[in-house]
């Protein structure tokens, strides 16, 4: 299992940043995909989910902000973030399944400030 986030960087507050997420070693077209967040000197925190069916879930403090989607042609997942705040501040990773924390890559820093 191959997870490979990219897409992060330094943005200012309202800004926007799209995340992408390159798998391979796994079914991707029938497995769901979890975005999920790390800030500074706290745990992983769950962002958002995307089932084999196309269904999408998220945490109430990115509701209307962010869109994930994917592309089983390309085994990708992106996380689109718009609106961006200070507080979404953090590590992202792109986790395989969507029970806990499980295969995950590397990340991809976010930072929101001015």
């Amino acid at each position: 299992v191959q997870m490979v986030e990219s897409g992060g960087g330094l943005v200012q507050p309202g800004g926007s940043l799209r995340l992408s997420c390159a798998t391979s070693g796994f079914p991707f077209s029938t497995s769901a995909i979890r975005w999920a967040r790390q800030a500074p000197g706290k745990g992983l925190e769950w962002v958002s989910d995307i089932n084999r069916s196309g269904n999408t879930y998220y945490a109430d403090s990115v509701k209307g902000r962010f869109t994930i989607s994917r592309d089983n042609a390309k085994n990708t997942v992106y996380l689109q973030m718009n609106s961006l705040k200070p507080e979404d501040t953090g590590v992202y990773y792109c986790v395989k399944g969507v029970i806990g924390f499980g295969p995950r890559g590397q990340g991809t820093q976010v930072t929101v400030s001015s």
